[in-house]
């Protein structure tokens, strides 16, 4: 018989859930609510004794000072209830963590079967609030229908001795697993499969597969363990391995591109060889830190004699689309694996985020899967418990809004690890599997949950993309897998480990058994959630929180004694073997038997046509307009853009400081409320090295060019860097692509070709930034596929493809933290210097995004020039001669002066006239330009001249200083006051968007 506790906060204490569901039915949908109470219902469908359940309520699920609990329906007034659980198969993090509480404390063990689920039920009081109200709340905030159930009641509905009676969401699949075994008489079988199979197969691949498996000399082999056409795990293993997301397929196709401007045409045969590799394998000969690239789950660098870190990053688009939160805390924990999975295994030290997604206040007439106020909260909240719970400080990102990514957004996360130099004797980025080794899988169990995560990551989005690619990430489960294996990893038990991200063991298996050469997998053995999963969902299942670590057989027995420590669960799935074969049994009959090689030596490239038009012949020009009269009603307009205005209510709900290892914050300047040019943690807390991370995203640049759209965001990623003290000769990038689909086809994608030749210009201008700044590639990933079909107000869809959009990151070690700095001005009397060249170019830029215009000169680098200013830079912080350093992004220098002001709280003259320049500039072209290499640095007076001798031959110039009287006074050109703000109007105007979400 299931019993229930139910808990709810004294009423003398604010409930802080019932205040923030308030506060979201007013912004979201002008409902009025007087107050929500929050109840916690934990269901437990388990065979317990009445003394056991009233010991749990009291002993785990009851604070005695703050809240009230019983094992009845608790009295609380209310004029709706909304009650909210999981629907069965989602994954219960606060139930599992429940079981683990009441198995500890009663010393009993659940049986099979048996389990804690918890939900919610809120009890809003509000004389207005109507039936239709509370159903848009509960079913447009509250819960997700793809992971989530959830009823309405009323005064009428609700009996209080019963409540919402016993739902218990346990999966019962009433299903005896099964191989089944597919004909693939023609090419036209195999991709009607494809397609009611979601397989996502590419056509160019179908002749290949088929030829593999009508092969006789393969049939043979396989008619010795009694298999003939090919089963439903073999094809799933194949589809899981040939998706673009897992195999890279479009950065390793060829591309026949043209310039039309030029009449020029090449044939690239692989992005990634050509503009990714080659220059990174260059460059790792020069830089001795460059430890390990382009091969594991992360890169590798030297952080020191002892110690080296690890670093990469990926998104999680398609996931967050559909449940934002389950999406986005799936990516979080999801890239955590990665750096656990690099060489023998690396402790978390941070993590960042990138949000690109439509208008927060979007109104128009498409009507996304979710609208993007509620995917944005989502998404927020699941990066923030993917971090705050699992122990991991988070202390830089970035939010982009532009309507291109309704169609699909994109959740860009990074995360950095540090392992020792050395483990057990050797390097610790080395890693190998012998056969007879054991193929162990750790942590969380098999379920449903996370099929055809990457074939759906590989494919438009649309009303057919399978609901059940979502996962819902347990931080609590990979915190403890990841202290038992870093644990292991110290006493020499893991040959090799990697993580089970995409595609699951089909992957994880697949990709390490190559290292050995083979193995040999017995399904049965994978501890799964429930039972009646068929054999090919085992396989391919992207359930979260596990591992596959190889080792030696002699280590079984201590390897498996330190996880019941950690309370981890590890289970010995299957050997490594030298056959060449990927065999997998289940029960002792064959399910799947493939030579390994098939996925990486037998398929044809995948083709694009890639043709370049220059912006000029698209029909892009420079907008006609005059030079604006009110010029700081203009600043403060600017100031409050959503793309520039403060982010404070995202920033303020990451954990940064846990760990103890922040050194640049976040949030800085004399009101710790101005963002961080780049973040600096101290990942060694017994010594002065610390790690620089920052990252860019400027999108915008891609409506005229990608190439320079790619320049300008490497740039500006590297000059974070460098103004808080970043070594230019120590930094290495992660390229994170996203981008609409470049397939041209004449009805579906018509200007595929164009998408297509615009990545190309992207991946030349990656190597060639690269090269020029000395760049390594230390990690990356390319996720294709940005475009949705939206359905309008008539009921026809739209096709809404994102930006092509590059998010780069850029790390490396700093000797000193000691000697870093940060944006706010210090005092009274330093003087504003501006180094780097301001040039007329305004396309793509902010202002003019303001004035609903795109123009045409977008900025452009010169990495060469900007290189040696880089250099002089960085001297100049380790020499002490700068008081202040900040980078000019977007929005131009009106905005950034604006942002150095207000950090300090100080005020600032400023002259346009002594402004670097190019050519004889309009006063708003300096003010708001965007051109790149450029930064805003304090220098104290006896620092003046030093400063000026190191900048003698470079564009810099002192154009003000620093007053006390808190106000940015600008003069034109003409001479005359231009505009005078003060600080506080230009906090106030900086703060107003999103000021009320804090």
């Amino acid at each position: 018989m299931p019993q229930r506790i139910e808990i709810t906060l004294t009423e003398n204490l604010v409930d802080a859930e019932g205040e923030a569901l308030r506060h979201k039915a007013k912004n979201y949908f002008d409902i009025d609510i007087e107050t929500v109470r929050t109840i916690q219902i934990v269901t437990i469908d388990a065979d317990l004794a009445d003394a056991h359940v009233e010991t749990a309520r009291s002993e785990i699920f009851t604070n005695p000072v703050t809240q009230v609990s019983a094992l009845t329906p608790l009295a609380v007034d209310f004029d709706w209830i909304i009650w909210i659980g999981f629907r069965p198969g989602v994954r219960d993090n606060p139930g599992a963590t429940a079981v683990e509480a009441v198995e500890d404390l009663l010393h009993v063990k659940l049986a099979p079967g048996q389990a804690i689920y918890i939900s919610r039920r809120y009890c809003l009081k509000g004389a207005t609030i109507t039936r239709q109200d509370a159903e848009k709340i509960a079913g447009e905030i509250l819960a997700n229908d793809i992971i989530q159930q959830w009823a309405v009641y009323d005064r009428s509905q609700w009996d209080p001795e019963t409540g919402i009676g016993f739902v218990i969401p346990k999966v019962i699949l009433d299903h005896t697993p099964e191989v089944t075994t597919l004909a693939i008489d023609s090419d036209a079988t195999l991709a009607r499969l494809s397609d009611e199979r979601s397989l996502s197969l590419n056509p160019s691949d179908i002749p290949t597969i088929r030829a593999y498996f009508l092969d006789p000399a393969v049939q043979r082999q396989r008619q010795a363990v009694s298999l003939g056409d090919p089963t439903d795990v073999e094809l799933e293993y194949i589809s899981q391995g040939r998706s673009d997301h897992c195999n890279h397929n479009t950065f390793g196709g060829r591309f026949y591109y043209r310039d039309l401007s030029t009449g020029e045409s090449e044939t690239i045969e692989s992005l990634f060889k050509t503009y990714i590799e080659a220059p990174t394998l260059a460059l790792q000969k020069k830089k001795p830190w460059v430890v390990s690239v382009l091969w594991d789950n992360a890169g590798v660098g030297r952080f020191d004699d002892d110690n080296c870190y690890t670093i990469t990053g990926e998104t999680h688009n398609s996931p967050s689309n559909m449940e934002a939160y389950g999406g986005a805390i799936t990516g979080i924990v999801g890239i955590y694996r990665d750096p656990m999975g690099t060489g023998k295994g690396s402790r978390l030290i941070m993590g960042s985020y990138g949000y690109c997604v439509g208008p927060r206040d979007y109104a128009g007439d498409l009507k996304p899967k979710l609208h993007p106020k509620r995917l944005l909260d989502g998404v927020i909240e699941g990066v923030r418990d993917g971090g705050n719970k699992s122990g991991i400080p988070t202390p830089f990102g970035q939010v982009m809004f532009h309507p291109g990514y309704l169609g699909k957004c994109l959740v860009f996360v990074t995360a950095l690890g540090i392992m020792p130099a050395t483990v057990d004797g050797a390097p610790s980025d080395r890693k190998t599997i012998y056969p007879g080794d054991l193929a162990i899988m750790c942590g969380g169990r098999v379920g449903k949950d996370g099929i055809h995560g990457v074939t759906a990551s590989s494919a438009t989005f649309s009303a057919n993309t399978p609901a059940g690619h979502v996962q819902i990430g347990d931080p609590y489960t990979q915190k403890k897998m990841h202290d038992f294996l870093l644990e292991a990893r110290d006493e020499g038990l893991i040959r090799f480990i990697t993580d089970n991200g995409g595609g699951g063991l089909s992957s994880s298996v697949g990709e390490s058994a190559r290292f050995s050469g083979g193995c040999e997998i017995q399904l049965e053995k994978v501890p799964l959630k429930y039972d009646g999963l068929d054999q090919w969902e085992i396989w391919v299942s992207e359930s979260q929180e596990r591992m596959t670590v190889a080792i030696d057989p002699r280590h079984l027995d201590r390897f498996m004694a330190l996880s019941r420590l950690h309370a981890v669960e590890s289970t010995v799935i299957g050997t490594y073997t030298d056959s060449g074969k990927l065999h997998i049994t289940y029960n002792g009959v064959t399910c799947a038997y493939v030579d390994l090689d098939l996925l990486t030596s037998a398929f044809p490239k995948w083709e694009f046509e890639a043709v370049w038009q220059p912006p000029e012949r698209r029909g892009l020009s420079e907008p006609v307009l005059g030079t604006p009269i009110d010029m700081a009603g203009l600043i403060l307009d600017l100031l409050a853009r959503p793309n520039i205005c403060s982010k404070a209510w995202v920033t303020r709900q990451y954990d940064h400081e846990v760990q103890g290892s922040s050194v640049i914050k976040p949030l800085v300047g004399a009101g710790q409320d101005i963002p961080t040019d780049a973040a600096v943690i101290r990942p060694v807390l017994a010594s002065q090295r610390g790690l620089v991370f920052s990252q860019a995203l400027i999108p915008m640049y891609s409506a005229i060019d990608a190439y320079h759209m790619t320049t300008c965001t490497i740039d500006e990623a590297v000059r974070r860097a460098i103004a808080v003290g970043g070594d230019p000769g120590h930094l290495g990038g992660v390229d994170n692509f996203c981008w609409p689909n470049i397939q041209y086809d004449p009805k579906t994608n018509p200007d595929g070709r164009h998408k297509a030749a615009q990545l190309v210009r992207a991946c030349k201008a990656l190597e060639r930034m690269c090269l020029a700044y000395g760049i390594p590639l230390l990690s990356g990933k390319d996720s294709m596929y940005v475009d949705g079909h939206l359905p309008g107000r008539y009921g026809e869809t739209h096709k809404v493809s994102a930006l092509e959009t590059l998010q780069f990151s850029v790390t490396g070690v700093i000797d000193d933290v000691r000697q870093c700095i940060t944006l706010d001005s210090k005092l009274a009397g330093d003087r504003v210097w501006i180094v780097g060249m301001t040039r007329d170019e305004l396309g793509g830029s902010e202002y003019y995004d303001h004035l609903g215009k795109i123009g045409v000169n977008v900025p452009t680098v010169d990495p060469e020039a900007f290189a040696e200013v880089y250099r002089r830079m960085a001297d100049a912080i380790r020499q002490g001669l700068l008081a202040s350093c900040h980078g000019v992004y977007r929005g131009g220098l009106a905005v950034h002066l604006g942002l150095v002001a207000m950090a300090g709280e100080l005020g600032m003259t400023v002259d346009l006239a002594k402004v670097p320049a190019g050519d004889a500039l309009r006063d708003d072209t300096l003010l708001f330009s965007e051109s790149a290499g450029r930064f805003i640095v304090t220098v104290a007076p006896d620092h003046q001249d030093a400063f000026a001798a190191l900048f003698a031959d470079r564009p810099a110039a002192c154009v003000g200083e620093v007053t006390q009287a808190p106000e940015l006074a600008i003069t034109g050109t003409d001479g005359k006051n231009l505009a005078t703000l003060s600080v506080d109007a230009m906090k106030a105007a900086w703060k107003r968007p999103f000021g009320d979400l804090i």
